[in-house]
């Protein structure tokens, strides 16, 4: 591919590939359930074995890959090559002439797919981008290490500048919230404003890459402490991924159920009586699986975290010159103190639904909130 050139892309996987999957995960080698807990609904160890087969098997008969694949195809992908590295970016055009170009940026283990819903509620406000990062979806393979957040920041710029997009919003969750800030630091000339969706999983950084709050009370120290806790749980796989990803990589290469278990289990709501695909939709989560494993993403998106956990450079970057605004989702009467105590950003919005990813469990109040954050900026 010719560095610089843009190049149309279609989703096409093998047959071959598809048919592999089913097989492989009909030949799963299942673990021995425990007994004495409810394995279906208990996520207090991980994902329960019972849904995680009920999952496996509705993949395997009844998910239809080629459906999926056809309504992704309904946008215009390309790929392009920046510092040596493939990037494939989704493209949405909006009718309107006045439009804003707008950045949305995913984390892990989200991909493009998780903004399917959201792009036709932003196309009359927006010419939508969705690039994929280094290692995951179509931006495969890795061309090499040292692919953390800055380079990538920087390589989206380039990627905006070939799109024909001189100044641009931007929007980012997950990592992505990483990507988001970093591209307004870097290039405040160019990003109009940033938005970030979380929820309160933000929470248990605080002391951490953000600083605790001066003048909390004791009660607010506790509850501060109670959500460290909930999330301490959560922390397995990024520990793993920080620091060992080429040992996680090949099982979640070989096995599907295991790329299934890894992913799955990051969409169960929090504290929350619902399955990951009561609060998702089970076909959109399945093709983010799917995604990972025909691209073999389980094992180069997990480098990510390797290089951002390894750089000198602090992902929650900041540039005061640019307008932010933040939605947070599953919210906590923490949130604002802990997290914007000196009251910078521009735009706050608070919402006791959704979660770590708004743009498939709260996607219209996402899509507001964001056409409200871009409108204010003019």
């Amino acid at each position: 591919m010719t560095e610089n050139a843009l190049i149309p892309f279609r989703i096409d996987i093998p047959q071959a590939e598809v048919d592999d999957l089913r097989q492989r995960l009909a030949r799963t080698r299942w673990p021995d359930p425990v007994p004495g807990r409810d394995d279906r609904t208990d996520f207090s160890r991980g994902i329960p074995l019972t849904y995680l087969r009920e999952l496996a098997e509705y993949w395997q008969h009844e998910f239809d890959w080629r459906a999926q694949e056809a309504r992704l195809n309904e946008h215009e992908h390309l790929t392009t090559v920046v510092d040596g590295q493939t990037f494939h970016v989704l493209h949405a055009r909006s009718t309107n002439p006045d439009a804003t170009p707008l950045v949305l940026n995913h984390g892990w283990p989200g991909s493009f797919v998780e903004y399917q819903r959201l792009i036709p509620l932003l196309t009359d406000d927006f010419h939508v981008v969705v690039p994929s990062l280094p290692g995951f979806g179509f931006s495969t393979p890795l061309s090499g290490t040292g692919w953390e957040l800055a380079r990538t920041a920087e390589a989206y710029a380039q990627l905006m500048t070939r799109l024909g997009y001189d100044r641009f919003a931007v929007h980012g969750t997950d990592i992505g919230s990483g990507t988001t800030s970093l591209l307004a630091a870097r290039h405040p000339e160019r990003v109009i404003g940033t938005h970030v969706g979380c929820d309160r999983r933000l929470l248990a950084m605080v002391g951490h890459q953000f600083p605790v709050p001066e003048g909390l009370s004791d009660d607010e120290v506790a509850a501060l402490e109670t959500v460290r806790a909930e999330l301490v749980g959560e922390r397995g796989y990024l520990e793993l991924q920080n620091h060992r990803p080429d040992t996680i990589g090949p099982a979640l290469t070989d096995s599907p159920a295991g790329q299934l278990a890894w992913i799955a289990e990051k969409f169960s709501p929090r504290g929350a009586a619902r399955l990951p695909d009561e609060a998702v939709d089970r076909d959109q989560l399945l093709t983010n699986v799917s995604l990972y494993w025909f691209t073999r993403g389980g094992a180069s998106s997990a480098q990510l975290y390797y290089e951002a956990e390894h750089s000198t450079i602090d992902y929650f970057a900041f540039a005061p010159t640019v307008p932010s605004g933040w939605a947070v989702f599953d919210t906590h009467p923490l949130m604002r103190r802990a997290l914007d105590p000196w009251g910078a950003a521009a735009h706050w919005s608070e919402f006791d639904e959704g979660g770590h990813f708004p743009a498939m469990d709260a996607t219209e109040l996402l899509a507001d909130d964001l056409r409200t954050f871009v409108r204010s900026l003019s």
